[in-house]
């Protein structure tokens, strides 16, 4: 596959750009290829390379690239504006839309993306109960602000810290490992009434694709409502991709808190925060607990988002549902038929397959794959037209525009991919 306009470019970006990127994930070695354009499930590079997309903008695009109905929506409101300042009445509109699918939302403040909607929700909850310290797990990502930038998933996998963020910073950032309730009960034991918040993602999108164990978000909701800590729900992966109520929906869980971001605008920069109401008034300027954002309710994200809801009914969630099924299923077959017990873990569209033959439920057992092998399949799978994430720590999604010859073709590029290692 011919990829020099790629090279070359990227040989330029080294320059301008640190490390060739604007975001540490999109780095890999010996170059990232340079994307020109993209169109349903279709991704295509500067060479005019085209690639079945499963990386989809890292989640967002659960509705296909370029999706008509949201271009044509989007074209009527550039017509209108980009940047108010002010209130807009669509702002109301798509507040509702978010707190007719979520169970916990009775407000929400929208925000500029998903790190200001962590960052915002955890001082929230710090504001409204009067205690600092907060438990995160191992492995999640919530961001790239100081408070939870340790033991950080995807692109900070393997490492618990970063260069420039003071000690100060996450000596009230409380790490446990996901889907442990002993681990969970005994922290909150030695740091009574100390505790703000937990927060969650549902499932771990950072790490790859780790769903919870059966019960395991009960018992979080349990806990944290007998020990007055908040939870908070992160669900800037999952939220609206795996359900029309997003994880909460989904599991049949109801937190005080949920941060969104990516689905909610439509494919354009976004972030939300939405619960309940006696907390959410305590946002300035209702409450005396600081929020704000000059770009917060951009009208050409909030236009999407309404755009992106129109076309996520649930005959799109039953088709994405057996999408996820038929795509797991194949690959199980392609493994099974090559004698390799890799593990491969999902949640409807999300799916990710581990290099390792041990089950994968948390932190630690993801980082026992083997994740030389995997960036090989990852470049296997480029040459066969397939785009993936490349690593290992970071989830393949399907779209409501990928088809079943979508679909075949991968498997088929799956089992060519694997034989080759």
């Amino acid at each position: 596959m011919n990829q020099q306009k790629s090279k070359e470019l990227y040989e330029e970006a080294v320059n301008y750009l640190p490390g060739g990127v604007n975001s540490p994930v999109r780095a890999y070695k010996p170059y990232p290829f340079f994307a020109q354009k993209a169109k349903g499930s279709k991704i295509y590079d500067v060479d005019g390379n085209e690639y079945i997309d499963y990386c989809l903008g890292y989640g967002p695009i659960v509705f296909g690239h370029a999706n008509d109905y949201i271009v044509e929506q989007s074209i009527n409101q550039l017509k209108l504006g980009t940047d108010y300042g002010v209130p807009s009445e669509k702002e109301i509109a798509l507040a509702k839309e978010v707190i007719n699918r979520v169970p916990c939302a009775e407000m929400v403040r929208f925000t500029n993306s998903g790190t200001e909607a962590t960052m915002s929700a955890i001082r929230l909850a710090r504001g409204v109960t009067g205690k600092n310290k907060i438990i995160k797990f191992e492995g999640a990502y919530h961001g790239a602000h100081d408070a939870v930038l340790v033991k950080s998933g995807s692109g900070a996998a393997g490492k618990p810290d970063s260069p420039g963020i003071p000690e100060e910073a996450t000596r009230n950032t409380i790490l446990a490992p996901f889907n442990d309730e002993n681990a969970i009960t005994k922290i909150i034991n030695e740091n009574k009434d100390e505790i703000a918040c937990i927060i969650a993602e549902p499932v771990m999108g950072n790490i790859g694709c780790v769903p919870p164990k059966e019960g395991y978000l009960q018992f979080l909701r349990e806990i944290t409502e007998e020990n007055n800590i908040l939870l908070i729900i992160d669900e800037v992966i999952t939220g609206f991709r795996i359900s029309k109520g997003g994880a909460q929906e989904y599991y049949d869980i109801t937190p005080d808190l949920a941060t969104f971001g990516k689905i909610v605008g439509g494919g354009f920069p976004i972030g939300a925060i939405a619960g309940k109401k006696e907390y959410m008034e305590q946002f300035t300027p209702s409450g005396n607990i600081y929020q704000a954002g000059t770009f917060s309710g951009n009208p050409m994200s909030i236009n999407g988002g309404l755009a992106a809801f129109d076309i996520l009914t649930d005959k799109r969630y039953k088709e994405l549902h057996d999408k996820g099924d038929y795509l797991r299923n194949g690959i199980q077959d392609i493994l099974s038929n090559l004698n390799l017990d890799y593990q491969i873990n999902g949640v409807e569209s999300m799916t990710q397959v581990y290099f390792t033959n041990n089950e994968v439920y948390d932190y630690e057992t993801a980082q026992k794959s083997d994740t030389k092998g995997f960036l090989k399949y990852f470049h296997n799978l480029l040459e066969n037209g397939v785009f993936i994430a490349p690593s290992q720590y970071e989830c393949t999604f399907i779209s409501t525009e990928h088809s079943k010859e979508d679909l075949d073709k991968t498997l088929e590029a799956i089992e060519i991919s694997l034989k080759e290692l």
